[in-house]
């Protein structure tokens, strides 16, 4: 079910620059929830989603949500990717599988296979060939969520990851090697997700983030000078929704952080890949009550 606005509550989508922390109000509502902020690849609009639709928002603010005709697709959640070419918006939709819909119009085409797994889409390869996922099975009466690859045009998936530890937001970097991700895995408990990356062959796997906080959606720059991500409280169990101290930071190569913004959010406030395509901005969402 798509979420909805608590009494009081409203949507903010926000644009920050990363070289001041400078940030901009580009629309506010109170009746949809909306998420996951895309930039289009002229970096004019803002793709978001809610109510298990999608919508393109202009960047300066003006002719409010016009809404994507998804052609039929089922209702999606809010993991969409758009392809470098900017001709196509992959959405993973609430039956599990995900869609390529021409941005233009016409007929959307599904992906992903049927392999006992629930799709969510997190990033396509700088190539635009091939999309990164999360799949979800149900393995010994326990979920299971391991990052997997598939072919944009459709064909057989790859599985990166293979054990009981919780990942997400698998998302490439611009240089096509690297898949990076959170995970459970570096430690014995829940609630200590951290950021790690893993070579596109599965081979390699590295650590990234080792703070006290828990770390989620690592978001590569599109020139690879630092890495966005959302940043929870100590013991936050997943990514979950309202959320006081909700912290957006920039990862730089040496393992060095800092602050972008803070706010209340969580779920839908950076779930994709939210860069502006000249590196300069990124767009988050708070849901403040």
């Amino acid at each position: 079910m798509p979420r909805s606005l608590r009494p009081g509550q409203s949507a903010e989508l926000y644009t920050v620059d990363v070289g001041t922390g400078d940030r901009r109000l580009v629309t506010r509502s109170t009746e949809l929830l909306f998420e996951a902020p895309n930039w289009s690849v002229d970096g004019s609009h803002l793709i978001v989603n809610g109510d298990g639709r999608l919508f393109r928002i202009a960047v300066d603010g003006g002719g409010g949500f016009d809404e994507i005709d998804l052609g039929g697709v089922p209702p999606i959640n809010n993991d969409h990717v758009l392809s470098p070419d900017g001709t196509t918006v992959y959405v993973s939709a609430d039956d599990g599988h995900l869609y390529a819909v021409p941005l233009a119009g016409g007929s959307p085409r599904r992906v992903s296979n049927d392999h006992g797994v629930h799709h969510y889409l997190h990033g396509i390869s700088p190539d635009g060939s091939t999309l990164a996922y999360i799949g979800l099975e149900d393995r010994d009466g326990q979920r299971i969520a391991n990052v997997w690859t598939i072919p944009a045009a459709g064909g057989a998936d790859t599985q990166l990851t293979d054990d009981e530890h919780a990942d997400d937001g698998a998302e490439y970097g611009p240089d096509g090697k690297w898949i990076y991700f959170n995970s459970e895995r570096a430690s014995t408990e829940p609630g200590h997700a951290q950021l790690f990356r893993t070579s596109v062959d599965g081979r390699t796997t590295e650590q990234l983030t080792f703070d006290e906080r828990v770390n989620w959606f690592p978001h590569p720059a599109p020139d690879g000078s630092a890495i966005a991500y959302v940043s929870f409280p100590p013991g936050t169990l997943g990514h979950p929704a309202d959320v006081a101290d909700v912290r957006i930071r920039l990862l730089d190569p040496d393992g060095q952080f800092r602050e972008l913004a803070t706010l209340f959010g969580g779920q839908g406030t950076m779930n994709v890949p939210s860069w502006s395509p000249d590196g300069n901005h990124l767009a988050y969402v708070a849901y403040p009550l």
